[in-house]
């Protein structure tokens, strides 16, 4: 996309990112504001219930408001984007009334305004009931001359540039709101923060803190590291920076691949925006205007991981009801009115359900309530359970979207170092480099100061210790030997973290890197292609070590064949299958042992929190540790890792890695075609990222959500590829065209050139 200002511009990649992704930009709305139940049923009325409860909405209002008080332009362009997007549904919904495909009946505010008691104790609270969003499992536009500006086009062969939908997209995006039974509704100028916040929220991994306490709670505090496989296992975002010394051409390459819930349409979004202040080309987050976490002004590219950071708390709140409301015992002793307001949430096919929301001077509150829990009874002699979360854009009011215009703008490496200064949520380990050498590996986020138990379990509101007391100064890094890798690993994050990933992806992308003395933008698909699982050390050291004259003979050969595996989790592999085969039934025996038995069962916590406290998943991840830790609560580990091997070489899986290890996206709606997903490569501690979850399913719904390469030397020798398309409209040319690319591992150019691109549609 092309136009004469930055509002402008902001303006046509609303409409752009609408004509593309309209179904998609809906259901993050209904997200947003916790009203997904209302066309997506049942299933997704937890999610509502937490999105209502912890106030994402009223988080994005109010973040909104301040934004505005501080920074005008910035709102001002937030805005330009929302009345792009509204000017695109608009004429959607339009199109579909007049063809009868819908009503108007969801096109206004759903969010519910409260009906209960509100009172001024909370931080700021006004009472009025805001709804806010759900979770994964527990997301070129331009015209040559020949188009004149705000015309979309496409480069040669198709998968090149971003654009997509093509002639009667819009009609094809109709058919998603149809079977939904569902108008487009109106964007408000916080929709955009909203969305932002809805699909961060958990990223930071606070339902972790609620699994630390139910297995030290069963097992013991030294459970706590037993099972972090030092971090999630499903952290997999990998990065790296080589600096103008180590490459062919004496100018640095940023490369890497984010790994989230794979979604279909897409979590990113390719795209370009260009007017006379800047020129940028990047990875967009739809429904969020500018390039916020992978992009490139032509002098100066940056990316991004997680940091695994920890800067959400969680409070055990002692609740009472008055006859005013709520009140919640505070640090000082005395008992403080909280905010209090009831909200209803829409369920398709079911009664509406009533949501009681409630508000501390901690925060909102997530869990229980003044009764506790709704299906569970506190222990004798504890209060009925409540827990509140603190999350820094409700304590502060700002989201951090000052950022994304300075990065737009940003010429150099210090220009990225000041924008990303103003970053609030997620905590990112950012990477940047310049056409003048300039290199930058930093933190960006906002971490709380405060007491070293509120990083790690729940703590009780009314004991003194716990308030947050100011802000972490964000950790900086340097390169070594003129690279800098991140990988979600203990790095310059590791004060701020608690858990992080394991070290294997981000030694693996070291040593790869350390094998050659120059690389070329060229050489990186190799690395992020790469299928070696070093995780697999400890299961096949036992392996090993079993005693071979005792095995039967299946079980015999199948061991040794897998003592000569080479250790690559390649789809078209026999080996990898029969690993992952065994693998699985070893988890499965160990998380059935009785030693394990008092924590299998979850406690009665909200299902959004539900993936978090999964004995077979944490048990999966943690496979490493648990077979190499001195002792595991008397389990015989030989003994079980012989029977697994027995159980599989008696049943051995049929066919290869890729067989069974198949791309699983999550859509909002079943596909109206059933898609025959693909096999893939890699494991979720190969560099090639594609999560499993051991022990319950060799399905990838986690993987690379796109991939990219940014060459400061020739912008235009830049690659991406996302999984699917750039295009959200389900029969579109470009909905699944880059597939193929993304399978293989190749990628498809980054078009800078006008001349090339070939007007489809004009917006």
């Amino acid at each position: 996309m092309r136009a004469d200002s930055a509002n402008e511009l902001a303006r046509t990649q609303g409409r752009v990112t609408a004509l593309d992704r309209a179904w998609q930009l809906e259901v993050e709305r209904h997200r947003a504001q916790g009203t997904s139940a209302s066309f997506l049923g049942p299933e997704a009325l937890s999610w509502d219930r937490f999105a209502r409860r912890a106030r994402l909405a009223d988080t994005a209002r109010r973040c909104f408001a301040e934004l505005e008080r501080r920074d005008p332009e910035t709102a001002a362009w937030v805005r330009a984007y929302v009345a792009g997007v509204n000017e695109e549904l608009t004429s959607l919904r339009d199109s579909g009334a007049r063809a009868g495909s819908w009503t108007d009946a969801s096109a206004g505010d759903p969010a519910g305004r409260g009906n209960g008691s509100a009172g001024p104790g909370g931080p700021g609270g006004d009472g009025a009931g805001e709804a806010p969003a759900p979770s994964r499992g527990a997301g070129a536009r331009a015209g040559g001359p020949a188009g004149g500006p705000g015309a979309r086009g496409r480069g040669p062969g198709g998968t090149a540039g971003p654009g997509d939908g093509g002639p009667g997209g819009g009609a094809s995006a109709a058919s998603e709101f149809a079977r939904a039974g569902l108008a487009p509704g109106r964007w408000e100028p916080w929709t955009p923060l909203a969305v932002w916040l809805a699909t961060h929220i958990l990223f930071a991994g606070f339902p972790a803190k609620l699994w630390r306490e139910h297995i030290t709670t069963h097992l013991g505090a030294d459970a706590v590291g037993l099972f972090a496989a030092d971090g999630p296992g499903t952290s997999g975002s990998n990065g790296w920076l080589v600096a103008g010394e180590r490459t062919v051409t004496g100018q640095a390459v940023i490369a890497g691949d984010p790994h989230r819930f794979i979604e279909d349409p897409g979590v990113y979004q390719q795209i370009r925006l260009s007017c006379p202040e800047f020129d940028v080309v990047g990875l967009a987050v739809p429904g969020v205007p500018g390039v916020a976490h992978f992009g490139h002004t032509g002098t100066v590219a940056w990316a991004i991981t997680n940091a695994m950071a920890d800067y959400q708390d969680l409070y055990r709140e002692r609740l009472r009801r008055t006859g005013a409301g709520v009140e919640a015992l505070g640090p000082d002793g005395t008992w403080r009115r909280a905010v209090r307001h009831t909200e209803t949430v829409e369920v398709a096919g079911e009664e509406p359900v009533e949501v009681e929301v409630i508000e501390t001077d901690r925060g909102p509150v997530v869990i229980g309530g003044p009764e506790g829990l709704d299906d569970g009874v506190p222990p004798p002699g504890e209060p009925p359970l409540a827990v509140a979360l603190r999350y820094p854009p409700r304590v502060t009011g700002d989201l951090g979207f000052g950022t994304l215009l300075p990065l737009l703008r940003a010429r150099r490496v210090a220009d990225v170092d000041r924008a990303v200064d103003l970053w609030a949520e997620p905590v990112n380990v950012v990477l940047a480099a310049d056409t003048d050498g300039g290199t930058l590996h930093r933190v960006a986020g906002r971490v709380p100061v405060r007491h070293e138990a509120n990083r790690t379990r729940v703590v009780p509101a009314w004991e003194p210790g716990h308030a947050w007391q100011g802000w972490h100064t964000p950790p900086r890094d340097g390169l070594t030997d003129g690279v800098a890798v991140m990988a979600n690993q203990r790095g310059p994050a590791a004060p701020l973290g608690v858990e992080f990933a394991p070290p294997h992806r981000a030694d693996r992308i070291t040593a790869l890197l350390a094998g050659r003395t120059r690389w070329s933008a060229a050489d990186m698909p190799a690395l992020h292609m790469d299928t070696h699982l070093a995780s697999a050390a400890p299961l096949l050291d036992h392996l090993a070590t079993l005693d071979a004259p005792g095995l039967t003979g299946p079980a015999a050969a199948l061991r040794d064949r897998l003592l000569r595996w080479n250790r690559h989790m390649d789809a078209d592999s026999a080996d990898a299958a029969a690993f992952a085969a065994l693998r699985t039934a070893l988890v499965r025996r160990l998380a059935a042992h009785p030693a394990f038995a008092a924590a299998a069962t979850p406690p009665p916590y909200p299902e959004v929190f539900r993936p978090w406290l999964a004995l077979v998943p944490r048990v999966g991840h943690a496979l490493e540790h648990l077979l190499t830790a001195g002792d595991l609560y008397g389990i015989d580990r030989p003994a079980a890792v012989r029977a697994a091997l027995e159980e599989v070489a008696a049943r051995p899986p049929a066919g290869t890695w890729g067989d069974t290890h198949r791309l699983a996206p999550w859509r909002a709606l079943p596909p109206g075609t059933p898609y025959d997903e693909p096999g893939l490569s890699g494991d979720h501690d190969c560099v090639l990222c594609t999560s499993p979850v051991p022990g319950l399913t060799d399905l990838a719904a986690r993987g690379p959500a796109a991939r990219y390469v940014w060459d400061l030397a020739r912008r235009e020798d830049s690659r991406w590829v996302v999984p699917f398309g750039a295009c959200g409209v389900p029969g579109s040319p470009h909905h699944r065209d880059q597939q193929p690319l993304w399978l293989a591992g190749d990628l498809a150019p980054v078009l800078t050139d006008w001349a090339q691109l070939t007007k489809e549609t004009d917006v």
